[in-house]
């Protein structure tokens, strides 16, 4: 199991770039998938129609989401979390993301890149 920390900048408000990581309609927009998004904790959620799955954990409005991610039968729990910090230039985006498999990490890790906050980044544009 590896981890993975990055740090991206987005040129949008924190409340702007927490509703489009958490309303299913935003989230829709910018990956072009259907998103299952509640936003309560323990709650299931699923993004690019499926191909992400989880648990929400944890939401503070336009600061932090914590998710738990699934990786097929992966016993340890797989954490992700993404912190929003004012800056500058819009939004300072602090992302966690830890027990990815071994076999997935490449895949995932250029999935946060261009998937995730290169799709999201391009809303934003």
């Amino acid at each position: 199991m590896k981890d993975l920390k990055r740090y991206y900048i987005l040129t949008a408000d924190p409340k702007d770039v927490y509703n489009a990581l958490t309303n299913e309609n935003m989230l829709e927009i910018w990956t072009g998938e259907t998103a299952v998004m509640p936003l309560e904790p323990n709650a299931e959620f699923s993004l690019w129609g499926g191909s992400i799955s989880g648990v929400n954990v944890e939401f503070e409005q336009d600061k932090k989401i914590v998710q738990k991610w699934f990786f097929g039968e992966e016993v340890e729990n797989s954490l992700v979390t993404i912190k929003l910090h004012p800056h500058k230039k819009g939004t300072s985006i602090e992302l966690r993301h830890t027990n990815i498999p071994d076999d997935a990490f490449d895949n995932i890790s250029e999935g946060w890149d261009e998937d995730y906050f290169g799709a999201l980044n391009e809303l934003f544009i």
